[in-house]
């Protein structure tokens, strides 16, 4: 009897501490690179799909664009017994809100929504942007095939939901094709604003925005490499909060960049081929994406793209101009590429969606003490718990130990002052939620 029991505890602390799970396997091959490709052809042949285009036309602008995209996502709930709620979310959008808004618009979102088992109203999200233009933003007629900006990271959402609705999550995840980027962020800061209307918990956003290109305009060619953007910390932290961090530590250790950390760890696991860049910032220099409008409501939210650029195939009139083809064209994307990336963000979302909440207060002690001692808040669905620390110089977490189903544990011979440290939930199938870096402490 007692061996049975010990083989039991051996094969219950196994499994919570796996490395790996064969499903995750299961969806990075499942992904198609030849979908992805009919998808941004599909795209591409609407000739714009600028916000202010064509909305009556069934072939041309971003009202036939708009839906299509529905229509695909109500053929992949079809093929699940109707597992995806998908609508229109919709904000109008009046002219000189900002220079490039030149008249009136209705700003069209398109959401399809898998409902979770377990925790229905927690949010895992993954958007690519419907709009596309040339170079003048306000030119809402000419020809803007927006192939990799941002025709990929909507065929890769498209994609995802196919492969993920396969599954059964006990998280909700939202696919989504967001409006009004190019034109200001409109659809994100609309949809950002219905789930606060909503009441949505959002465990975090993966905006896509450009993951075709392998070609940067330096001449770099990669087809392993891209990058996570991520801002430090909340701009909807208190006063005291950021007091707090200049003695305790967390300038760079906000909800987004735990979010940013947990793709990094996941990829780094299932798909070691690949090279994640952890970039410290917001965006790209002085530029935007649809994350931000999460970020600025307070929701964790990243963005992920290519890490090589070509400047002449963004936001460019279609031309030829000093023996250079400028154009964002379809001949530019790599679709084995944009299927990786489309698969970094599946394995995340269903890593995310099959995993219990965070533990929602982490404490932390043991100033001036031989010892780094934690206490945190249990969480339902949580069969145990892990302490990850890292150097405080470091940009992921480099070390962790899984501590059982407890809700305090002392890290002995570990000096507080040495490292930064966090705390996640682990759930019975040995998926993980984010880390949560100390939000107080106890002496």
């Amino acid at each position: 009897m007692k061996k049975l029991l010990l083989l039991g505890l051996l094969t219950l602390t196994f499994t919570l501490t796996a490395q790996t799970d064969q499903r995750i396997y299961d969806i990075i091959n499942t992904v198609s690179a030849e979908r992805i490709e009919k998808d941004v052809t599909t795209l591409v042949n609407f000739g714009t799909r600028h916000t202010l285009s064509d909305t009556v036309s069934k072939t041309r602008g971003i009202g036939a664009a708009r839906r299509w995209i529905k229509s695909e996502f109500e053929k992949t709930s079809k093929a699940c017994n109707d597992c995806l709620d998908v609508f229109y979310q919709k904000n109008l959008v009046k002219k000189g809100t900002n220079q490039r808004i030149v008249k009136d618009v209705e700003v069209v979102n398109v959401l399809a929504i898998q409902k979770g088992s377990k925790y229905p109203n927690r949010y895992i999200i993954m958007s690519g942007d419907i709009d596309s233009r040339v170079s003048d933003p306000t030119n809402y007629t000419d020809d803007s095939p927006g192939a990799n900006d941002n025709a990929s990271g909507m065929a890769g959402t498209i994609e995802a939901a196919r492969v993920l609705s396969k599954y059964t999550f006990d998280n909700s995840i939202i696919y989504m094709g967001l409006s009004g980027e190019e034109q200001g962020l409109f659809g994100g800061k609309g949809v950002a604003e219905y789930a606060k209307e909503q009441g949505w918990e959002i465990i975090g956003i993966f905006n896509n925005d450009m993951i075709g290109n392998i070609k940067g305009v330096d001449g770099v060619v990669s087809n392993v490499d891209f990058r996570i953007f991520s801002e430090p910390v909340p701009p909807t932290e208190t006063e005291e909060e950021r007091k707090a961090r200049r003695f305790y530590g967390g300038e760079v250790d906000g909800i987004s960049r735990q979010l940013a950390r947990y793709v990094h760890k996941t990829v780094k696991t299932y798909m070691p081929e690949m090279n994640p860049m952890m970039i410290y910032r917001l965006d790209r220099f002085g530029r935007g994406g649809h994350h931000r409008p999460f970020n600025d409501a307070g929701f964790p939210g990243i963005r992920i793209m290519e890490a090589h650029e070509n400047y002449t195939q963004q936001h460019q009139d279609i031309r030829v101009e000093d023996g250079i083809a400028y154009g964002d064209v379809l001949e530019h994307v790599n679709f084995e590429y944009a299927a990786k990336l489309t698969a970094v963000n599946a394995i995340n979302l269903a890593s995310l969606a099959w995993a219990p909440p965070a533990p929602k207060e982490v404490k932390i002690g043991g100033i001036v003490q031989p010892a780094a001692k934690f206490q945190w808040s249990k969480v339902e669905g949580a069969v145990g718990y892990k302490i990850y620390w890292r150097d405080t110089t470091s940009p992921t977490w480099d070390h962790s130990r899984f501590v059982g189903d407890v809700t305090e544990f002392t890290l002995d011979g570990i000096v507080i002052d040495n490292f930064f440290f966090g705390v996640s939930a682990v759930g019975k199938n040995g998926f993980e939620s984010p880390v949560v870096f100390p939000n107080a402490i106890f002496r």
